[in-house]
Parts: C-alpha cells; sequence; structure tokens
C-alpha cells in the first residue's frame, strides 16, 4: 500500500525486511529520499480514490479526472482496477453489515514508541476483524498468508487508542490482499498476531544496535539500501572472483537464483552513484561525462538551401540529417560544410576515470556556444 504516514524505523511495507535484515535500518536512513515515480504516483491515486468511495460516499464517476502526479484517474482506471476492488468487498461482506474505517492511522503506543503506519481498511464483521490492504501494482503477486505487512497493520491496531472497536470480542482475524482481479483471504488469530508482534519488537530493538544482523534475501528487492550494503557488495565481489569453469550444476542455479537481487543491486548502485555526482559529491574512480554527441541542423532552412545548391535534393518530410547529407553528397564528390552542423550531447553518463572525454563541467563554453549556435 501507499502510506499516508510512515515511520522511518519501521512500517507495514518494510516489516519484512527489518524483520529479516535488521541492521538494514541503519543503513537506509543514510540512503537519500527515493523519488516518486510514476507506479507510485498511480499507487497513491487509486488509494486516495477508494478512501473517497468509502470514507466520503463519493460516485467512483464524479472523480474522474483526478490526479497525483502525471498520473489521471481514467474510465480505463475505474474498470480494470476500483471496480473489482469494490467487488472484493462485496465478496467478503456480501450482506453489508461490516463496520469499517478507511486510511486508518495506526501505533504501538508506548510498546514500540515511533513505530507507527496507515491501514487501507479496518473492519469488524461479527467475531472476526479484517484488516484489508489494496495492492494496485501489475507486477509481483503478493501472498496473504503470514504477510507481515497485514500483521503489522493488525498488532498495530489492536494497540491503537480508538480502534478497540475492530477487536472486542474477536476471535478471529482475516487478513485480505485486493490485488484486481484477485483477492488472497487467510484467518488468523489474536494470539499469532501478539507473537509476531513480540518478533518485531525484537527484530527493532536489534536494528538499534551498532552491530545489527544483517541477512540477505527476497526481501532485499525493495530496500534502497542495496547499493552499499556490505552483504550485497560481498555477494557481487565473490560472483566476479568465481571461476565458471568451477561451478557445477547446483551452483549455477543458486547463482541463477539470486539474479534479480544481483541485477536490481547494481541499477540501484548506478543510480545512487549518477545522483550523488550530479549533486557534485564525488565518486572514487568515477566522474560524469557527455553523451555522445548527436549531429544536427544549425538551420534546417539554410541547410536545405545550401544541398540544393550542391546539387543534392535534402527534403523528405523534414530535412535529411547530417549524416544522410553527408552521404548523398559523397556520391557527388561533395563535402558537407562545417559551419552547417553542431555536435550537441543528449545527456551525462558515468564513465571511468580512465576515459578519454572531459568531465562535464568541461564542457560548459562548448554548450553555450552550441546553443548559441542554434538559436
Amino acid at each position: 500500500m501507499s502510506e499516508a504516514k510512515h515511520s522511518n524505523i519501521v512500517g507495514g511495507s518494510t516489516a519484512k525486511r527489518v524483520m529479516a535484515c535488521p541492521g538494514s535500518v541503519a543503513l537506509c536512513a543514510k540512503m537519500p529520499r527515493q523519488e516518486s515515480s510514476s507506479y507510485a504516483d498511480r499507487g497513491t491515486l487509486l488509494h486516495a480514490v477508494m478512501t473517497a468511495i468509502l470514507g466520503d460516499e463519493a460516485d467512483p464517476k464524479s472523480l474522474l479526472g483526478m490526479k497525483v502526479g502525471e498520473e489521471v484517474f481514467t474510465e480505463e482506471l475505474l474498470e480494470e482496477k476500483v471496480r473489482p476492488a469494490l467487488a472484493a468487498l462485496n465478496e467478503i461482506d456480501p450482506e453489508t453489515r461490516m463496520m469499517y474505517d478507511v486510511e486508518t492511522v495506526v501505533d504501538f503506543g508506548d510498546y514500540m514508541p515511533g513505530v507507527f503506519g496507515s491501514c487501507d481498511l479496518l473492519g469488524k464483521l461479527g467475531n472476526r476483524a479484517i484488516i484489508l490492504d489494496w495492492k494496485f501494482g501489475d507486477g509481483v503477486a503478493v501472498g496473504v498468508e503470514e504477510n507481515e505487512q497485514l500483521m503489522f497493520y493488525t498488532a498495530a491496531a489492536m494497540r491503537t487508542i480508538g480502534c478497540e472497536w475492530a477487536f472486542k470480542a474477536v476471535t478471529e482475524i482475516e487478513c485480505v490482499i485486493v490485488q484486481p482481479p484477485y483477492t488472497k483471504r487467510w484467518v488468523t488469530t489474536p494470539a499469532r498476531v501478539k507473537e509476531f508482534e513480540r518478533e518485531l519488537k525484537r527484530a527493532v530493538k536489534a536494528s538499534a544496535l551498532p552491530d545489527a544482523p544483517m541477512a540477505t534475501g527476497d526481501h532485499c528487492r525493495w530496500c534502497s539500501a542495496k547499493p552499499v550494503c556490505p552483504l550485497m557488495t560481498g555477494a557481487v565481489e565473490r560472483a566476479n572472483k568465481t571461476a565458471i569453469q568451477s561451478l557445477d550444476s547446483d551452483q549455477i542455479g543458486a547463482y541463477l537464483r539470486n539474479a534479480d537481487m544481483l541485477e536490481g543491486w547494481i541499477k540501484d548502485l548506478r543510480a545512487l552513484a549518477f545522483e550523488m555526482l550530479q549533486s557534485n559529491k564525488p565518486v572514487t574512480g568515477w566522474k560524469l561525462v557527455a553523451k555522445r554527441g548527436v549531429r544536427k541542423w544549425v538551420d534546417e532552412g539554410q541547410a536545405a538551401q545550401a544541398l540544393n545548391e550542391l546539387g543534392v535534393n535534402p527534403v523528405v518530410e523534414t530535412v535529411i540529417s547530417p549524416a544522410q547529407a553527408e552521404k548523398l553528397l559523397k556520391a557527388v564528390k561533395q563535402k558537407l560544410p562545417d559551419d552547417l552542423v553542431v555536435s550537441v550531447s543528449s545527456g551525462d553518463t558515468l564513465a571511468p576515470e580512465s576515459d578519454p572525454r572531459p568531465t562535464v563541467s568541461q564542457f560548459g563554453a562548448q554548450l553555450v556556444a552550441a546553443l548559441t549556435k542554434l538559436n
């Protein structure tokens, strides 16, 4: 879910990682804030739509055009995501007898100070409390059984002042994941949730230790600290040093199971290094350089006239590119005039310090001159 408020110690979406790897808390705290993405904005938008429908009794069609970032609530999202999510509630509560609240901020009070999150839907139906989470992403399917995020919200809600109504005389707790078009349900007990709560508290206490334990696993997938994690860097170094000839099929299979994790780490590492260099923070052995320049006409009209005079028809639907013009001119034994083109880089890219290209900062005068020439 997209939490309206979340703890920087552990929240619903990070509970699995913190419990498996308490040492990740300190590492993640050092990482720069991650920018929102179109996927995150769409999730936030659809959560807001569901809150408006269930909390404010808004007509779904009246919300069309609602925006978060560049994401817009459309008829397509209404039919593919929202209507199936609403249908899931009818499956859970066919007689519409359930008491519920949406976007409820829940916390652990004095039991775990500073640990809180926001629950999508908290409900009660007879002797059963219901904790529901909307998942609107199309990527990874989320399982419901022993789901740490839902048990986090349940445990926190059981300690939250104002949420007592949901757990009064309750003997069962149903955890629900609605990931259109699928609905997944799992029933557990208050005793299991209390056991989870104790496990969570042990992990939170361990995370404050200077030598907090760390571990790799599928919880690493969404961890922002992958680029600086010593276990991840060690895994990459070991993979690089292992001779391929010495691997048997079992070892190769084990490495393949870690491929997604390693590839995600490499991608995040490059993104982090790029962000640091763009923020003028040095990265030892690396720099930003301009990408390969792409030649463009200084003035298309002037280029067309000059090429016509040289005996070449430069116009197809738009003025041909400098490379195309060179090829045509070569056939008539003419040379492309240097003053007709300018090379402009499409942006910056990472390169080792041994790269012969100058650093980006040295391109300032050239870029100004090129832009002036273009204008």
